[in-house]
């Protein structure tokens, strides 16, 4: 199986953002921890602050053979429909996930253009989050 896992802004200052929301591991660190714990899978990480180079990634990823789409997009899901947009042309099975639990935050983080072109979201449980979304992939 092979998973695109795409990191939106902000996501590489993981480990010196707010513990209590995003936990202590660096994104390295939660790398290290999908393959380590899913060694089936192939990943391809990716992370930007730039949400057109997210975009192109997104575009191009539709002629590769990637079985599904794991995406952290950061502060993009509550403000890009480019993204949301973007997302909508895959037609391989995609996963929002979220270190925190962006419902339970400030109002402005309940606003999520995505969520309605992703076949499910995992959020709040910080790398348990990544965890059961691969396990949902593993299991569609």
């Amino acid at each position: 199986m092979k998973i695109l896992c795409i990191h939106g802004p902000n996501l590489n200052m993981l480990g010196k953002r707010s513990k209590t929301h995003y936990g202590e591991l660096t994104l390295d660190q939660i790398y290290e921890s999908l393959i380590d714990t899913f060694e089936e899978v192939e990943f391809t990480f990716y992370q930007s602050n730039h949400e057109g180079e997210i975009l192109d990634l997104i575009h191009a990823s539709i002629d590769e053979d990637y079985d599904g789409l794991l995406i952290n997009p950061g502060a993009l899901c509550h403000q890009s429909i480019a993204l949301r947009d973007a997302l909508e042309i895959l037609t391989i099975p995609k996963v929002e996930v979220h270190l925190s639990n962006i419902n339970e935050r400030e109002d402005f983080r309940k606003i999520n253009y995505i969520k309605d072109v992703c076949q499910a979201c995992f959020m709040g449980k910080k790398i348990e989050s990544y965890h059961e979304a691969v396990q949902f992939f593993l299991h569609k």
